[in-house]
């Protein structure tokens, strides 16, 4: 099929059935009415609920689900929780809960929210006099903050609002380049609406304003607006989650061939080698992002702003290093954790998507800065979970233990082949062609 036989106008306005129709006529080279029949077959049963799927995103024309599994046991800040977590990797939920299970006893999990400043910027160009400028953001700072009062007054009525407002010169970005930086506090709100029709006000008074500016006569055509958008690098919307106890209360690992000092070193080690080496401070953070992501998703929050952040913070010091820490000292074991997470319980998807406010009101309906907290310490308990696997059994052992089920499932496992399965594979390595020979001679045949 030729390449211009794939362009098409006006697709999004295709009813749902003709989109896909479209789609397998022209994309898929199976049979068609299988490819339809398997697409429809995750269409919401209840029609209403899939108009309001179909609402939140564009040109859809089905559902993709994922897991949604609970992690029981978290105690933090002396509170308990079962916290939801969406994910499709097999072994994270089993991580955090085992984590949870192993800390509740050992005073749970303690949190605190450092900070909840958000910011956004005005981008432009001026290439005129710096002075003169900064003279002439000074005289109308208070028109800027006064033209957007009808967008931030009900948020100043909940204890939000504009917290500052400063001009910065650039030139080494870009020459004549300045930004009105611009700090928020939006309460349980994520607050990315608000914040960018905020800046976009801001962006409208200061063009207005440079135009009846009598000391730019003849340069007020110089200033041209680039963009007004909030920025997912929050620095200061920060929280932190620790845990702590005495060495000795640790226990011993390996059927008590690791006692607890050596754990205690060793894992201390571990998270020394992640915060000075990028290679395994990558994955390192990858595993707190599995539990981070897992809850965010769950709450209706956005992962990928949160992830964005997270990475940045990671190499706020030039060097990219791992968010968590681990200290030693005189007995005490310390495993911390500390990250920006701009997340909101109320506004967005938190409240449109069913699932998202059940998962609320299974954390109690925290606010945003105790959602905050449950997070960050569900990402250092994947953590403990990980470092702990590492430095111990080792993290295949755990992971394709909850793999084999996935690999079972790959070649259309029985119910009592998985059964019989899982008891082999208890003391067995696991791995994809190790299963596909023992299915092989359950069955008494050679396949792939």
């Amino acid at each position: 099929m030729k390449t211009k036989d794939k362009m098409i106008a006006g697709f999004s306005k295709l009813s749902k059935p003709e989109k896909l129709a479209w789609l397998v006529k022209h994309f898929f080279t199976s049979n068609p009415m299988d490819v339809m029949r398997e697409f429809a077959s995750f269409w919401h049963t209840n029609v209403e609920a899939q108009k309001l799927f179909d609402g939140i995103s564009e040109n859809t024309i089905t559902n993709f689900y994922m897991p949604y599994g609970v992690a029981p046991n978290f105690k933090i800040n002396n509170r308990i929780y079962c916290v939801p977590m969406v994910i499709e990797e097999s072994s994270v939920v089993a991580a955090a809960s085992s984590a949870a299970k192993f800390w509740y006893n050992r005073g749970g999990f303690k949190a605190r929210v450092l900070s909840t400043t958000k910011v956004g910027h005005v981008h432009f160009i001026w290439k005129g006099d710096p002075v003169k400028f900064y003279s002439f953001f000074n005289q109308i700072k208070a028109r800027l903050i006064q033209g957007a009062k009808d967008i931030t007054a009900n948020m100043e009525k909940r204890g939000g609002g504009l917290k500052s407002l400063k001009l910065n010169y650039l030139p080494e970005i870009e020459e004549g380049y300045y930004q009105l930086k611009v700090d928020f506090e939006t309460c349980d709100a994520m607050g990315a609406n608000f914040i960018n029709s905020v800046l976009e006000s801001f962006a409208k008074t200061l063009t207005s304003e440079a135009y009846k500016y009598e000391d730019f006569y003849g340069e007020e055509q110089n200033l041209k607006v680039v963009m007004a958008i909030l920025s997912n690098y929050t620095p200061e919307c920060l929280v932190e989650s620790w845990v702590e106890c005495k060495v000795s209360e640790l226990g011993t690992f390996n059927n008590g061939e690791m006692c607890a000092e050596a754990f205690a070193r060793k894992f201390e080690q571990a998270l020394n080698i992640a915060r000075n080496d990028s290679f395994r401070a990558t994955t390192h953070n990858k595993g707190i992002y599995n539990g981070i992501d897992a809850v965010i998703i769950a709450t209706g929050n956005d992962f990928r702003a949160i992830e964005a952040c997270g990475h940045t913070y990671a190499a706020r010091d030039g060097q990219y290093r791992s968010l968590s820490e681990a200290k030693v000292d005189n007995g005490w074991f310390r495993f911390s954790l500390k990250v920006p997470l701009a997340v909101g319980t109320v506004g967005g998807l938190t409240k449109v998507h069913p699932l998202a406010k059940r998962s609320l009101e299974l954390l109690d309906n925290p606010t945003a800065e105790e959602l905050m907290e449950i997070i960050a310490s569900v990402g250092l308990a994947q953590n403990f979970a990980a470092v702990r696997s590492l430095i111990t059994v080792g993290i295949q052992k755990g992971h394709m233990k909850m793999h084999l089920h996935n690999i079972l499932s790959h070649f259309k496992a029985t119910e009592q082949e998985r059964v019989t399965a899982v008891q082999h594979f208890e003391k067995e390595t696991i791995s994809f062609n190790a299963v596909r020979l023992f299915l092989a001679g359950m069955r008494d045949e050679s396949f792939v």
